[in-house]
């Protein structure tokens, strides 16, 4: 039978449901949480604005969107303000940040099985 402490549980979450970081913002790393570490009205609203990125029906406004997703999954409201400061108006930046984003959740959780 294995054994286990709740730091290694916590380690293992962590390898596997890691945060998106990006460095170098404002002399701070910025930390994009991963949805599962997220509280589930976070959550929600994420699924929420990923419906409306994705709903081709709705006339979305994307950048919006992309910011809302932003300040929903940033660690700190400081963190989200100083990477949409960064990033300005230039919204293919602020789409290949939630890209790169969705794409590091998904790595996350398939690479588990390398363990």
């Amino acid at each position: 039978m294995a054994n286990y402490t709740l730091d290694d549980i916590r380690a293992a979450a962590e390898a596997k449901y890691g945060s998106t970081d990006i460095n170098e913002v404002d002399g701070m790393t910025v930390r994009l949480l991963n949805p599962l570490r997220l509280p589930k009205k976070s959550r929600t609203a994420l699924v929420d604005i990923q419906k409306r990125m994705d709903d081709e029906s709705v006339d979305a406004d994307q950048e919006a969107l992309l910011v809302e997703a932003i300040r929903l999954v940033a660690q700190t409201p400081k963190q989200a303000t100083a990477l949409l400061r960064a990033v300005g108006d230039d919204l293919a930046v602020l789409a290949q940040i939630f890209a790169t984003y969705a794409e590091g959740t998904q790595a996350g959780e398939a690479s588990a099985s390398r363990d």
